[in-house]
């Protein structure tokens, strides 16, 4: 199974250009992708910069046949002319896809401080050695505060899910809106977590349950011990680091983490302000 992860900024790449097709273009030429995660992605947000105001749901579904495509809106506003602007997260599946939530993650007022409504996309997916969650996520980049809140609401959501994966169904809950489907405590969180590798946010995340539930590993430090994380954020030059540093991470339960094969970042394109990150399980 092969996952990527990448912010794309609406498809603005570094010459300051709404590029879509670039960006499918980038996608194909990385690999096979099972499940395409991906960060930023608008729908008639014409205010965002170099934005027409763009379907970009539609367009990279129509550029990507054969997936299931899941959009997680964490902002949903009026455009002014009788539609919406949406702006958040997407999910890109060719495996079979389950139950499907977008979760809120939470946003506590913080006088003086920009920030906005982030979301948790979750899917429950069916690969080759058996079911598992996969997650993504675009965290707070402003705020460590809402970031920490937000950690902890994704890891109160974990909780339940590994609880309910251990519930039998009731009798009552067979078809219909009750029905309950499976929702399996093995899981990979991906997305841009607007922290590097050195924060105190991603220890937050590969803390110990108090319930015994499975734990989150990082990905990169699997397979890459005592290895710097490579960077994801300003190897081309942005407004928003002072150097290079790694935001975009994959994190595994520990069940799936001896199923880790490879995990790469393409440190080339300029497609976007991140780069790609991906990861193969077998």
């Amino acid at each position: 199974m092969k996952l990527l992860s990448w912010n794309i900024q609406w498809g603005r790449g570094m010459d300051g250009r709404v590029d879509l097709a670039r960006i499918l273009r980038t996608i194909r030429s990385l690999g096979d992708f099972d499940l395409i995660c991906l960060q930023e992605v608008a729908v008639n947000f014409p205010g965002l910069p170099g934005s027409r105001g763009e379907d970009q749901i539609a367009e990279l579904s129509a550029g990507l046949p054969g997936y299931t495509g899941i959009y997680g809106a964490a902002t949903d506003v009026p455009d002014g002319r009788g539609g919406r602007s949406q702006f958040g997260n997407a999910l890109f599946s060719r495996l079979p896809v389950g139950q499907v939530w977008r979760h809120p993650l939470p946003w506590p007022a913080e006088p003086g401080m920009p920030s906005m409504q982030r979301v948790l996309v979750e899917a429950v997916v069916t690969a080759g050695f058996g079911p598992l969650r996969v997650l993504t996520t675009h965290l707070e980049y402003y705020s460590q505060r809402q970031r920490q809140i937000q950690i902890d609401a994704i890891r109160r959501l974990h909780v339940e899910a590994c609880v309910m994966s251990a519930r039998l169904p009731l009798a009552e809950e067979q078809g219909g809106a009750f029905e309950v489907f499976p929702r399996p405590a093995e899981a990979l969180l991906c997305g841009d977590m607007n922290f590097p590798a050195s924060a105190p946010e991603r220890l937050q995340f590969l803390a110990p349950f108090a319930g015994g539930e499975p734990g989150f590993r990082d990905a990169w430090e699997v397979l890459h011990p005592n290895e710097a994380h490579a960077p994801t954020v300003g190897i081309h030059p942005v407004g928003f680091v002072d150097q290079p540093e790694c935001f975009d991470f994959v994190f595994v339960t520990e069940g799936l983490s001896n199923r880790l094969k490879a995990h790469d970042i393409d440190a080339a394109t300029e497609a976007s302000d991140h780069q790609p990150v991906w990861v193969e399980l077998a």
